[in-house]
């Protein structure tokens, strides 16, 4: 290994000579008679690195090697991790999708990456078959005990690459450099349709640096990552990852009872989730002792499952909420304490507060357009306080989404630096507006506002308004008709247990709290929706595109 190789998984050989024996990953095994996993599947240090380097071998004695495109569909076991680390030594490319999606956009993003190889559990296998996914695909690699649908099994592939170590000796870590694509890692598609975000190896390396320094994060640490693609960091960032028992496509059904269990058992101080998990969280109601350290993403979590989290945590914890997306992670963060000190500008309808920029992220605000803007101008730039398109610049921006070309004119803007360097400005897709104290405020996604007869509406500065009533869980704005002339409409859902018949006195009551605020005076229409629909991998973004659709069949505006 050189001093050039830059890859996530260079820091394993490192670890592995330092702390052989340290506890790199837990996974839920056996369970017993109480109903909880007893976490006897582990993995330590040296056997992640050795195993990985076995793997990594083996899969390149059936070409799957540098700049092999590998479709991965593993559950979240140690095969996973094994599998993810052999592909990274190996300088493969390994492409995720989220397994939740729906089947026609699962299909289309195989189609799309164009895999040379497919690695998953034995149900994907026969979906491949049945389906007809990723046909491209000349390797087919099974986690089954048996090669039934493929050419053999991952536990055949150690074998054999561990033969071959045991012969050459050599070390499978490739000599990747910082421009290499690491990765693919496909949108959940909330928001549109799912695109392969293209990662390179510096992309990865700048995040572990990154998060580090925004969350002091240091190493002996003890991880919960409901999120499994973050418990990937963990390694590199010398944490032991404690994979809970629940399905990480359904964070809003976790057991809160497994979790407490598994944070209680191996002392975890770190946990990661997103905003659906803190709110079962909050509502089971136990305190978290142990914790240290909670990390949110995925939306902006509710001002009152923020609340309730600071209450379950001990007072020196702290619970940070980072702003960032597939395509650039992290852009900006805010700890819970700060983020509570603007929770009643949020209720007034300022948006929520995302905080600082991460460094050395150029976060800057443009006009509103939804067109591709090929070069940077400053010209682009709004005032202080003016809301627009959030941009940022720096080491995590990716620069383009696989096969994907008018998309990716779409997102990325070139930017020529005054040293003659060229750098690629992510544009979020959002809308927002820097304060008077140099902090980010998100105001919603840029597809999502409303352009209205009297000027635009942003969700994230309407919908807090009305989401303080005490009947209401949560409300999407929507607009119906063509832009410049829509009609906002307020889709609310109720909570449990707050009976049909009450819906009269609860509209009434909307109305009088739209006509408060100037800003959503103007908002005449209020539909009861019994469930809203949210993103597979997060449960916690609302389809507002199905929501606009069923508004649409309501008959309003017609």
């Amino acid at each position: 290994m050189t001093e050039t190789v830059c890859n996530i998984a260079a820091s394993l050989p490192r670890l592995a000579a330092a702390f052989p024996d340290r506890i790199a990953m837990r996974c839920p095994g056996t369970r017993g008679t109480d109903g909880f996993a007893r976490y006897d599947t582990t993995l330590t240090y040296r056997e992640l690195d050795a195993r990985s380097d076995a793997i990594a071998a083996g899969l390149a004695q059936r070409d799957i090697a540098r700049g092999t495109r590998s479709v991965v569909m593993v559950r979240p076991t140690p095969e996973f991790f094994l599998l993810m680390f052999a592909l990274f030594k190996s300088g493969a490319v390994p492409v995720l999708v989220d397994p939740g999606i729906d089947r026609r956009a699962l299909k289309q993003c195989l189609d799309e990456a164009q895999p040379d190889a497919f690695i998953g559990i034995p149900l994907a296998q026969f979906a491949r078959v049945l389906l007809g996914w990723a046909k491209s695909a000349r390797v087919r690699i099974t986690t089954g005990k048996r090669a039934l649908l493929a050419d053999a099994t991952l536990l055949q592939v150690e074998h054999e690459g561990a033969h071959a170590l045991s012969q050459t000796g050599a070390t499978p870590l490739a000599d990747t450099q910082p421009d290499d694509v690491a990765a693919i890692l496909f949108t959940s598609g909330s928001t549109g349709v799912p695109k392969g975000v293209v990662y390179r190896h510096r992309h990865f390396v700048a995040q572990i640096a990154m998060l580090r320094d925004a969350f002091g994060i240091e190493a002996g640490g003890v991880d919960l990552p409901t999120f499994p693609p973050f418990a990937l960091f963990d390694p590199a960032l010398g944490l032991t990852p404690v994979i809970p028992d629940m399905d990480p496509t359904k964070p809003a059904l976790a057991d809160p009872r497994k979790l407490h269990h598994a944070i209680a058992q191996f002392g975890v101080d770190q946990l990661f989730g997103s905003p659906a998990l803190m709110g079962v969280l909050a509502k089971h109601g136990e305190p978290l002792p142990t914790l240290r350290r909670v990390t949110s993403a995925g939306a902006p979590v509710p001002a009152d499952v923020v609340a309730r989290m600071r209450e379950l945590l001990p007072a020196n914890a702290q619970f940070w909420t980072p702003y960032g997306a597939t395509e650039c992670l992290p852009v900006a963060v805010i700890e819970a304490r700060e983020l509570q000190s603007t929770r009643a500008a949020t209720e007034r309808g300022a948006g929520t507060c995302v905080g600082s920029p991460v460094p050395p992220n150029d976060v800057r605000i443009i006009r509103i357009d939804d067109g591709a803007i090929e070069a940077w101008s400053d010209a682009l730039c709004v005032r202080n306080g003016e809301v627009g398109e959030i941009t940022v610049a720096g080491p995590t921006a990716t620069d383009s989404y696989f096969n994907r070309e008018a998309q990716t004119r779409l997102a990325k803007i070139r930017e020529r630096l005054s040293d003659g360097r060229e750098r690629i400005v992510h544009r979020m897709g959002d809308v927002g507006y820097f304060d008077a104290e140099g902090r980010l405020w998100f105001c919603g996604r840029k597809s999502h506002r409303v352009e209205t007869v009297t000027g635009p509406l942003y969700t994230e500065q309407v919908e807090p308004v009305f989401n303080l009533h005490a009947d209401v869980r949560r409300t999407a704005l929507v607009g119906l008709g063509a832009q410049g002339s829509q009609t906002p409409v307020l889709c609310v859902e109720l909570n449990e247990g707050v009976r049909r018949g009450e819906w009269s006195r609860i509209e009434r009551e909307l109305r009088a709290l739209a006509q408060a605020r100037p800003h959503t005076a103007g908002i005449a229409h209020f539909l009861s929706h019994p469930k809203f629909p949210v993103d597979i991998r997060h449960n916690a973004k609302i389809g507002r595109e199905k929501l606009a659709a069923w508004a649409q069949q309501q008959g309003v505006g017609a």
